[in-house]
């Protein structure tokens, strides 16, 4: 049949959840400083799923977000200790690939608050540098406008390795960006930067099929990865949230999802995965799913 890039899922709400500890500013990050070791268990969790690609816990690993609690001098270990979680993941599993994480650099969801497209540029492209030379890939996230994909795009290309971009659109109507933008603006964005995949991620999994066959008149490999939240809270929306304000859809089982990824599959995605709430198990269910229906994870 296809051949199917199979994401994990994922990264910063497991290892909330795993942790134990109540959730702060700092997400994930705060986990990986406390617990180290439960990242290289998380990704090891997602390989042994199914997931052939780990995404490195470095999603908020930016000066912009430390400097807030007075971390911004340890990104550069941060970035070390996620990639080093993943390689020992990858190694143990056997093999894989590794999609070093760019998330927004502010805040999630905050298009408002993206800097000027040459300042967002050159604090992509530091990470990039330091993520690129142990990663397979760059996995641009969660970008919420076109101004913020601009920035994404040329901090993160020239680095040497592929670039994915993902772009998140608004919850009851996937056919526009967070920043209520209509998705298809975002086509010539992609013409001149030409990554090489173009995604939909942490947004609802109804709004992520309405919005493919839009990025899918790109002519690049396609795909995308939901989030298991209701609906994303205004409350989240504010200064330093936490995802407490984030309500987890209790409807949204590891079959269930797995109808919703396997229809994406059906309409011509060929790289798929799990966002915010989506585990080990969903993943399970996909790698199931796909194997039976004739396809190649790769």
């Amino acid at each position: 049949m296809t051949e199917i890039a199979l994401l994990d899922g994922s990264i910063g709400q497991e290892l909330v959840h795993r942790s134990g500890d109540a959730a702060t500013p700092l997400w994930s990050t705060q986990v990986m400083i406390d617990h180290p070791d439960l990242v290289r268990e998380v990704h090891a969790a997602y390989f042994d799923a199914g997931a052939t690609i780990a995404s490195t816990n470095t999603y908020a690993v930016y000066e912009s977000r430390l400097d807030h609690v007075g971390l911004g001098d340890r990104v550069d270990d941060l970035l070390d200790a996620a990639l080093d979680a993943a390689d020992a993941a990858r190694e143990a599993a056997g093999g894989g690939r590794i999609a070093g994480c760019m998330g927004p650099l502010l805040a999630t969801y905050r298009p408002d608050l993206m800097p000027d497209a040459d300042v967002a540029a050159a604090r992509f492209a530091r990470m990039a540098a330091h993520l690129a030379p142990r990663c397979d890939l760059l996995l641009i996230e969660t970008v919420s406008s076109i101004l913020e994909g601009e920035g994404a795009l040329r901090g993160g290309t020239g680095h040497g390795v592929p670039v994915w971009i993902a772009f998140t659109v608004e919850d009851h109507d996937g056919t526009r960006l967070r920043s209520g933008e209509p998705l298809s603006e975002a086509q010539a964005l992609i013409e001149a930067h030409r990554p090489e995949a173009v995604l939909l991620n942490c947004s609802r999994p109804e709004a992520i099929g309405a919005g493919l066959p839009i990025i899918a008149k790109s002519g690049l490999p396609f795909g995308g990865y939901a989030n298991g939240f209701v609906e994303v809270a205004e409350e989240f929306k504010k200064d330093m949230p936490t995802v407490d304000s984030l309500q987890h859809r209790a409807d949204m089982t590891p079959e269930r999802y797995a109808d919703h990824v396997m229809g994406w599959v059906d309409h011509g995605a060929t790289i798929v995965g799990g966002c915010c709430e989506i585990g080990p198990a969903h993943i399970a269910e996909i790698a199931r799913r796909l194997s039976a229906g004739g396809h190649t994870i790769v």
